[in-house]
């Protein structure tokens, strides 16, 4: 494996750049003036670029977005999206295997992996963790995204907005190590060129993976780079590359008991993958994206955008599934005492390219009284995903708690030859105008129409309306009421099932929602929000076809509130109360029930003190709760609910003339066991939280 050499080779030279580029930056820095990015506006803190086309506040935008920044994610070493995710209620795992795909859901709907997850607004692959090391923030739509992302899940979006060059010298070094032998290393180094036309950001990464699931080992590299050319003052072109490769042995998750009950006295750090023969993992993504913003005057602009994102899998798992030693079997399920069957999975180069591009024209003006902030735009996307035939070979069984080998099958199956399993192409025009009718009042208009092509099954248009009304009775309050609509792909029926691999047609979802949002004074920013979201329930049947019949139904409350409670006292909080219910199938035992893997109530929250005796010392803890789910469709078992606490020290001070943060976190200080993630995926899974896990770092600033 050439990971490991690569990777030490690209942090290695990092680091001696960040120093050379330090020394260089002290002698020049005082005389090179501030470059004014003039062409491409930077989205402060307080927006996000998922909330609309326009560049307007959070404050004042009609849905409910969460942004993540950068200081943020060094604040609280955040080093993947699952870290991050914490931080929000809204925002849980689903099936978020350790070494295997970073995935979520959203106010209780699955993301999808094709469509949910973006950068810079462009469509990539979410079937592997995604890089931070060069993203500024972290942004979560929640809810319907029809109009700004057309066909999609109705949970809503993750989008990873780029890190771009700097207007002064940025040279920055973050060291990380983990109990287990996890050690990570990062750079980012950023400035402009002599001809200060001419920008630079680069950033570089390595880790070597040691998880809390014992033996699910690993290595990570990624290395980007982001440059900007100010044509003109009018003209910015920007372009962005990045690569990255990781290879890890994935920790599959527990089957129920017999098909109805939780296992029990079983251990966080059990690998169930845990065979001679079991293969890492191996994932390499790449991104090559493009962006032209041309000012044609102060009113109006242009920007045309295009990603092209290249996906690459190698999976190989030793997979538990099913009972076959006790009487007729159970599938899926483990037998009475533990057992379970294991399957040789191989699937060779497998690969996604979705390439997806946007254009838009957005401008201002009035018609007599009322003022109009416009955007007509143009969207495409197109993805290509090739397997071929994959290996899943019965080789015998094992238990999970006392773990056996058993030898596969036969050593030289293969993957079969590559072939084309889906070809999507979807092609949007987009409309929005935010009319101003008073000084307190806005309505936010929008529609998007799609047309889109998958295989030679699919092949329709449709409209998605987006209607919103915003009062701000004080710049400092608003409140909105909006209705959305939205269109996912259908869900493929899983294997098993009379309809295996069989694709539904495309699924309208609604939104109704209302919120308030306010900055009560310095010291306190809130939001609240009501919204109710439906859309088709897609199951297996009694007859074992997968099919979609009735409705699902997610009605919630969230709350949010983060200020200062004094001089040192910060804090942040995140709540959400969600009902969910399955109706309309005409079945009994599913009308009325909950949805799997949803909670009816979660929390975050978060303090940090800054310590007044000592200067730069800050502490802060963090407690995460979330209710009992619902494993199956039909509710017959619940998984309990859970509370985690962590806790974390930062130290910042001077080393040598170098600005240096030391920071140490424990994860689940209680060392609590609780099942995290309840998935329907595969035939139902549940994948335990990690146990109490210690980390420190160091981050220099040259």
């Amino acid at each position: 494996m050439s990971s490991p050499k690569f990777k030490q080779s690209v942090i290695a030279l990092s680091i001696v750049q960040a120093f050379a580029f330090s020394a260089h930056a002290q002698t020049t820095s005082q005389s090179m003036p501030e470059v004014v990015v003039t062409g491409a506006k930077q989205i402060a803190a307080d927006r996000a670029s998922v909330a609309g086309f326009s560049d307007t506040p959070l404050l004042y935008t009609p849905a409910t977005v969460v942004s993540i920044s950068r200081e943020q994610m060094q604040d609280y070493s955040i080093r993947n999206s699952t870290d991050a995710m914490k931080f929000d209620a809204s925002v849980s795992d689903s099936y978020n295997a350790v070494g295997y795909a970073e995935q979520f859901s959203i106010r209780g709907f699955a993301l999808n992996n094709g469509a949910s997850y973006r950068k810079d607004g462009i469509a990539i692959s979410g079937d592997t963790q995604i890089p931070l090391e060069n993203k500024e923030r972290i942004e979560i739509l929640k809810g319907l995204s029809g109009l700004q992302a057309g066909v999609t899940a109705p949970g809503g979006i993750v989008n990873y907005a780029l890190k771009r060059p700097t207007a002064t010298p940025l040279r920055s070094v973050t060291v990380e190590a983990r109990e287990r032998g996890t050690v990570y290393g990062a750079v980012d180094l950023g400035g402009r060129f002599n001809d200060k036309r001419f920008g630079y950001r680069v950033n570089a990464a390595g880790e070597r993976l040691r998880s809390y699931v014992k033996g699910a080992d690993g290595e990570r590299s990624f290395v980007s780079g982001a440059f900007d050319w100010q044509i003109s003052p009018q003209a910015l072109l920007q372009l962005d590359m990045d690569y990255q490769k990781k290879s890890q042995i994935t920790a599959p998750g527990y089957q129920l008991i017999r098909g109805v009950a939780l296992p029990t006295n079983i251990s966080a750090k059990t690998l169930l993958n845990e065979q001679p023969w079991t293969k890492p993992v191996d994932t390499r993504t790449s991104n090559i994206g493009l962006r032209f913003e041309y000012l044609i005057n102060d009113a109006w602009r242009t920007t045309i955008t295009a990603n092209k994102h290249e996906f690459k899998r190698d999976d190989f798992t030793a997979f538990p599934y099913g009972c076959s030693n006790e009487g007729e079997g159970f599938y899926p399920g483990y037998c009475s005492n533990g057992d379970y069957d294991v399957y040789d999975y191989q699937s060779v180069d497998e690969r996604k390219s979705p390439l997806g591009a946007q254009a838009l024209l957005q401008g201002k003006f009035a018609t007599g009284s009322i003022g109009h902030e416009l955007t007509i735009g143009a969207t495409y996307l197109e993805r290509s995903d090739k397997a071929g035939e994959y290996v899943y070979d019965y080789v015998g069984f094992s238990n999970i708690y006392n773990n056996l080998i058993v030898p596969p099958v036969d050593a030289s199956r293969t993957t079969g030859p590559l072939t084309e399993r889906l070809n999507d192409h979807e092609r949007g025009f987009v409309v929005q105008d935010i009319l101003s009718l008073s000084a307190q009042f806005k309505l936010h208009t929008g529609l998007r129409y799609a047309a889109i092509k998958r295989n030679a099954s699919t092949d329709t248009s449709f409209l998605l309306p987006n209607v919103a009304l915003v009062y701000n009775p004080t710049p400092d309050w608003t409140i909105y009421g909006s209705l959305a609509h939205g269109m996912e792909h259908g869900g493929v029926a899983p294997k098993r099932t009379s309809n295996q691999f069989a694709s539904l047609e495309p699924s309208r979802s609604k939104q109704v929602e209302f919120g308030v949002k306010a900055m009560v004074n310095e010291a306190l920013s809130m939001s609240a929000s009501v919204f109710s979201i439906e859309k088709g329930l897609e199951y297996t049947n009694a007859a074992n076809t997968f099919v979609r019949s009735g409705e699902q139904k997610h009605s919630g409350l969230e709350l949010a509130a983060q200020g200062k409670a004094g001089k040192d006292l910060k804090y942040s909080v995140s709540l959400m109360a969600l009902d969910t219910q399955q109706e309309g199938t005409g079945t009994a035992s599913l009308d009325g029930k909950r949805v799997t893997n949803v909670p009816k109530f979660k929390t975050a929250t978060v303090l940090e003190y800054a310590v007044p005796a000592v200067a730069g010392l800050k502490v802060n803890g963090m407690w995460q709760y979330t209710g009992k789910k619902a494993f199956d469709i039909e509710n017959k078992t619940m998984v309990p609910g859970y509370s985690v606490f962590n806790l974390g020290t930062a130290y910042a001070t001077r080393i040598a003339g170098v600005s240096t943060t030391v920071r140490a976190t424990v994860d689940n200080v209680a060392d609590k066991f609780y099942w995290r993630d309840v998935t329907q995926e595969l035939g139902g899974y549940l994948l335990p939280g990690a146990p109490r896990t210690v980390r420190v770092s160091a981050q220099f600033d040259f």
